[in-house]
């Protein structure tokens, strides 16, 4: 009798608890699954430190870079060692906490993640610090101890190298091209509903943003900003709500495309609570709706905004946060189909096409009735040919490309327009390029005498060089190898800001003021302070003669201004916005008067080039660093903020106490609130100097760019 062999019986696998920084690279690769959902999580923590302005720059699609900077609140000095620990967080302290959580954060995993993938620096200010602070992280833990560095208000958060450390990830990533495709449609989702926030997204060392969308009032000028007047002239209001506890408790306001509007594929933009989320199932509906409504199953774009009571809604149901269960969700996706199924079809019964008017060409000679007329041919001969040259175009000084055969002059309607401004924005219209549309001829002609008149001596010095000091107020001490220059910070940084102006045409971020600044009370305040002779109160007629034709014209610019410079002036000429010409720099808000003064009375509206030159230079000289207008709180200056003693000798006092009684000494009262305010101001300005000066550009992890980089020098 033969026997089979038996196989060997093997004993189980044993059980052993994985080493803690294996749990958290494990874990960090389900919360940052790619370079967008690093963006993602950081943006959300600026909103929810209530930012009102995010920049984001990107390298290698997120691999080599991410950088994000915000306004907000900043971090605190004391929170910075647990800063990227697991499972720390400002936004709950216990479970029952999930609840009632409106934050967009709250499980503390994200920075951690960040640090367990790649090399995550932070650079941080709280209110009222004159300094910020700079610390790296890595696997969790601090580096080293914080750091006091120069900051403006807020955090920058900066990752490098993204999965160095998770080899077969970054080769999977390193074939894509779309991860800047994501992060830039993140962005892009962002914000059109963060419409009180300004967002900005570019390549690393682009000068242009891909994204740029200010705050504004209007949702749906923000989606025209973001996604462009095809898609947001072609949408409708929505909105639809229930408050019956039994089925269901939500409100529903968005817009939706009509039946003009077409596309290739979906894009729909949801946020629930103010969360960015996907709801397959309320897609699906929609869509259906779509298809069954729509011919050739049209493809629709879609934003909604979602408020249910936070008690419906389960947060914690997906690592990155991407998805949320809701309450009844069933019934919620069936009555939003409904109204939207109802909104379609109203819109559906008309449709309509939009038609260009076209106008003749300064260049181009009216096309007579003579050059069209044909004269009848008998009968059995062949058509006559249109000439050649009268179907194509024959000027190439005439980059409209019209084919003058079909144009036609209408000489009986003209509109009147400001002449002024249709000369400048016709011209600009006809040079525009669709793919840059910052590349006007003017602009260019004027960039380009900023980089004939280089020297490359002068360029390699300031590029090059240590800040060393303030010699004054004025003047900065400079060395550049063996040498020490003084440099007249003004007049630099008054270069830098100009050119800055120059290359950022049309593409600015925005600083939007707390309250809008009527401009006939700046251009008044401008005047007072240029006149200072109190006996002219009978030149007071003419001031508000000046203050009221210069707002009146700033009135009549105020769409140029907003367009190409980010200067917004709404209907009731009111001053709301300003662009930003150098990241995570302010400029000093008490000179607001004197720019809008210069705006009136020194720019030219009549030639196209000299105006967008004198704006320009305004800017230039607002934004320079002119000294702070308190003295500088130091030595004499420091007498000027006691109470009692503006402008007093401080010879005059022996010493800074005085005495009461029985030798009791009593120091001097100072003005603390005017001297925290200039001690401020004149300590961010030295601290600017040093910062801006100090950095350079290496080819290593840390790699910083040097602000001074794009500025062109020249001798005079």
């Amino acid at each position: 009798m033969e026997f089979e062999p038996t196989e060997e019986v093997k004993e189980p696998p044993r059980i052993h608890r994985l080493d803690e920084s294996v749990v958290n690279r494990i874990a960090a690769g389900e919360v940052i699954q790619r370079p967008v959902s690093a963006v993602k999580e950081l943006v959300e923590n600026s909103l929810d430190a209530s930012s009102t302005s995010i920049s984001v720059a990107v390298k290698d699609g997120g691999l080599k870079l991410i950088q994000v900077s915000d306004d907000g609140h900043g971090i605190r000095y004391e929170d910075l060692p647990i800063l990227c620990e697991r499972h720390t967080t400002s936004k709950l302290s216990k479970y029952e906490d999930l609840q009632s959580i409106k934050s967009m954060g709250f499980r503390g995993e994200a920075l951690a993640s960040m640090t367990y993938v790649g090399h995550v620096t932070v650079t941080t200010i709280t209110r009222g610090q004159l300094h910020g602070y700079r610390v790296s992280y890595r696997d969790g833990v601090m580096e080293h101890e914080p750091k006091a560095c120069a900051a403006v208000k807020g955090t920058q958060i900066v990752i490098e190298n993204l999965f160095y450390n998770m080899i077969a990830r970054r080769k999977t990533l390193q074939n894509s091209t779309d991860d800047y495709t994501k992060i830039v449609d993140l962005l892009s989702r962002f914000a059109i509903h963060h419409i009180d926030v300004s967002f900005s997204c570019r390549k690393h060392g682009a000068a242009r943003a891909d994204v740029h969308s200010v705050a504004t009032p209007s949702r749906l000028n923000s989606i025209k900003s973001v996604y462009g007047l095809s898609v947001a002239q072609n949408l409708i209001k929505i909105e639809a709500a229930d408050n019956d506890p039994s089925s269901s408790v939500f409100e529903m306001d968005g817009f939706i495309s009509n039946s003009n509007y077409v596309a290739k594929k979906t894009t729909m933009v949801l946020f629930i609570n103010d969360r960015l989320v996907e709801c397959t199932a309320l897609k699906r509906a929609i869509e259906v709706v779509y298809a069954a409504t729509l011919p050739k199953a049209s493809k629709p774009f879609i934003y909604m905004s979602i408020i249910l009571p936070p008690e419906h809604v389960d947060v914690n149901v997906h690592p990155t946060k991407r998805e949320v269960s809701l309450l009844n969700q069933e019934v919620i996706v069936e009555k939003i189909q409904s109204v939207v199924e109802s909104m379609l079809r109203n819109s559906n019964e008309s449709r309509t096409f939009q038609e260009q008017a076209v106008e003749a060409s300064p260049s181009v000679p009216p096309v007579t009735s003579n050059d069209l007329d044909v004269s009848p041919l008998p009968s059995g001969s062949k058509s006559q040919k249109v000439p050649v040259h009268k179907i194509v175009r024959t000027d190439s000084s005439d980059p409209a490309g019209r084919l003058h055969a079909y144009l036609y002059s209408n000489t009986q309607k003209h509109l009147e327009r400001d002449s002024s401004l249709t000369a400048v924005r016709s011209s600009v219209r006809q040079r525009r390029n669709l793919k840059e549309t910052a590349d006007l001829t003017s602009i260019q002609e004027l960039i380009n005498d900023v980089d004939s008149k280089c020297h490359s001596g002068l360029l390699d010095i300031v590029r090059q060089c240590t800040y060393v000091g303030m010699a004054d107020d004025v003047f900065a001490l400079l060395q550049h190898n063996t040498h020490l220059y003084l440099a007249n910070v003004v007049n630099l940084s008054k270069e830098l800001m100009y050119q800055q102006a120059l290359r950022r045409f049309a593409h600015f971020n925005a600083i939007q003021l707390s309250e809008p600044a009527p401009l006939h009370e700046l251009i008044m305040l401008a005047l007072k302070e240029e006149d200072l002779d109190l006996e002219s109160i009978e030149n007071d007629d003419l001031k508000e003669k000046i203050a009221e034709m210069n707002a009146q014209l700033l009135k009549q610019k105020a769409e140029m201004l907003e367009e190409y410079f980010c200067i917004f002036i709404d209907s009731d000429r009111n001053l709301s916005r300003l662009p930003i010409l150098l990241d995570q720099y302010t400029p000093d808000m008490d000179r607001v008067p004197e720019f809008v003064l210069c705006l009136g009375n020194d720019v030219d509206w009549e030639e196209e080039k000299n105006c967008f030159q004198s704006i320009a230079a305004a800017l230039g000289n607002f934004y320079a660093m002119h000294p702070p207008l308190l003295p500088n709180p130091s030595g004499k200056g420091l007498e000027f903020y006691r109470k009692g003693k503006h402008g007093k000798n401080p010879q005059d006092g022996e010493n800074s106490s005085s005495h009461v009684g029985d030798g009791i000494a009593i120091e001097d009262e100072f003005e603390h609130e005017l001297l925290s305010e200039a001690e401020t101001a004149w300590a961010q300005r030295e601290w600017w100097l040093h910062w801006r000066s100090s950095t350079r550009f290496s080819s290593g992890a840390n790699a910083k760019r040097s602000p001074w980089e794009g500025l062109k020098c020249t001798v005079v």
